[in-house]
């Protein structure tokens, strides 16, 4: 009935089960509601020392035990391994199993491997191919749209060890020379290569962008795979609108469920899905509808831009739910303005049935 992971049914319970099917109900009194989460955090290893004494264990009996055997041995999910920016690679040394000789960045890149439980797409398969390779592949080299998903990994991953003047040659060199790093990478894209649970359909539109539409993707992936910038380092995106000027494009990222803290009420915009073909989206409240800004968005088919919407549901998601390119349908008042955008490929069953749920 709920679905998700055992992290994700920890906070379905302790919200009152918000995203509930249609027609479904169940409510849980306070003190039922401290028994079954008890239940849930006790029910396997959650703290270090006891995931740490877990793995310990298990190469008693599987010596060579690897990621994925551990997560089915222990009942852990990803999310548990790198909870509180460990990685498998710290648990490996910490329990005593043989680990690679560390870099010159390990603690920063280690740390970094966790940002990549999102993916679900070609992004496997790319770096899988990549990664098996003795030394750092030639970028000048590749087509475009490699070369864009290798900056996606390399900025995803080096992080902090790089500057914004680094370039994306030295920044996969860099990753080359962390052994246990790009190890801990094959074993966890193999995990994430089992955990694939949705159809995707290619950005027809843009060859050149390595995006799938109905994939999840971090602020940083979505710009390297439009070619936004130069070198291997990202800039932030701050707003929830990005103009890719280059591209033509805009791309709009948008968090569904407001309830958080996070948001002002000046920025709790209702956006949610209407139907599995349409978004309802408000702007910022200074937008006007005749406004340039408005224009761009009422006029972006007779300009020949592209509107492309990335949503999550909640503020502390990394990664974005790629719902493929729009059109402006209509719009309803200014100050903001609420535009319904419909999308060319309709949602799946369950992200309407989460995304319809995240403002009831």
């Amino acid at each position: 009935l709920l679905g998700g992971t055992r992290r994700e049914l920890e906070r379905t319970v302790a919200q009152q089960f918000p995203f509930l099917p249609a027609g479904c109900h169940v409510q849980l009194d306070q003190k039922a509601t401290e028994i079954v989460l008890r239940s849930l955090r006790e029910a396997i290893p959650s703290r270090w020392p006891a995931k740490v004494d877990e793995l310990r264990s298990l190469r008693q009996v599987h010596p060579d035990i690897d990621l994925a055997g551990f997560l089915d041995e222990s009942g852990l999910e990803l999310d548990d391994v790198y909870d509180g920016a460990k990685s498998w690679s710290d648990l490996q040394a910490a329990a005593g199993a043989p680990v690679l000789s560390e870099g010159p960045s390990e603690t920063e890149l280690r740390r970094a491997v966790g940002r990549l439980l999102h993916i679900d797409d070609e992004r496997i398969a790319t770096y899988q191919h990549l990664l098996a390779a003795t030394t750092a592949p030639t970028v000048d080299e590749m087509p475009e749209r490699e070369r864009r998903l290798v900056r996606m990994l390399v900025a995803a991953v080096t992080g902090r060890a790089i500057t914004k003047d680094t370039s994306l040659q030295e920044a996969l060199e860099l990753l080359w020379t962390h052994p246990q790093v790009r190890a801990e990478l094959e074993q966890l894209l193999a995990v994430l290569d089992a955990q694939v649970d949705h159809l995707h359909a290619p950005l027809a539109t843009h060859p050149d962008v390595p995006l799938q539409v109905h994939g999840r993707y971090s602020r940083n992936e979505i710009l390297a795979a439009f070619g936004i910038g130069t070198g291997a380092k990202i800039a932030a995106w701050q707003s929830g609108v990005y103009e890719a000027k280059d591209a033509n494009a805009e791309l709009f990222a948008f968090t569904l469920d407001k309830s958080s803290g996070s948001f002002s009420p000046t920025t709790r915009y209702r956006d949610y899905a209407i139907s599995r073909t349409l978004i309802h989206w408000e702007s910022q409240s200074i937008t006007r509808a005749d406004s340039p800004t408005g224009l761009r968005y009422r006029h972006h088919e007779r300009d020949g831009r592209s509107i492309m919407l990335f949503t999550r549901l909640r503020a502390d998601d990394r990664a974005f739910w790629f719902l493929g390119p729009a059109r402006y349908l209509r719009h309803e008042g200014e100050k903001p303005m609420a535009i319904t955008w419909e999308l060319t490929h309709a949602l799946p069953g369950d992200l309407y049935a989460s995304f319809a749920a995240a403002v009831g």
